[in-house]
């Protein structure tokens, strides 16, 4: 049974989600090392398409390129979680909050890193994705500016969300 009450998903919330996961991608190819991209390592035709465009490429993203990653990581989860979600302006708020927290409590793990070290579970190291957790806290770093970045891609998914809400939703 077809539940009535469910909005169909948010298309717009959806592509501007996976455009900005594009241009995020685009900054590990462009401007991050290929040792240091989980992805890129992970996938060996990857690798070979970011060994092309690493260090030939202009840096179209300059300074930005440093924190960069982190705004467009929350603001496009937000915006994808919510237009599959298709809820209104109080589910919009948990699901910016929910994203917010996630990504700031993974930054905040890198300045705690000995600590999150001795909770990571040895069967990770086996699974695709969460193989990289270790590898995430030993190696990575905590900043305040990346801090602020994900505050900052929060609250522009939050304000994108309520844009781009169905017009319905909005009572």
């Amino acid at each position: 049974m077809i539940d009535s009450n469910r909005k169909p998903i948010n298309k717009l919330q959806i592509l501007i989600g996976l455009v900005f996961l594009l241009i995020g991608t685009m900054v590990y190819f462009i401007a991050r090392p290929p040792e240091g991209t989980y992805f890129v390592n992970r996938f060996g035709f990857i690798s070979s398409f970011h060994n092309i465009i690493y260090g030939t490429a202009p840096d179209l993203f300059g300074s930005l390129g440093a924190w960069l990653p982190e705004f467009i990581h929350v603001f496009s989860f937000i915006l994808l979680t919510a237009g599959v979600i298709s809820c209104r302006k109080r589910g919009y708020l948990v699901i910016a909050i929910g994203w917010f927290l996630v990504d700031a409590l993974f930054e905040l793990g890198q300045k705690y890193s000995a600590l999150v070290l001795k909770i990571i579970p040895s069967w990770f190291s086996g699974i695709p994705f969460l193989e990289s957790t270790e590898g995430f806290f030993r190696k990575g770093t905590f900043d305040m500016k990346d801090m602020i970045a994900i505050l900052a891609g929060a609250v522009a998914a939050y304000i994108v969300l309520l844009i781009t809400m169905d017009r319905r939703e909005r009572v």
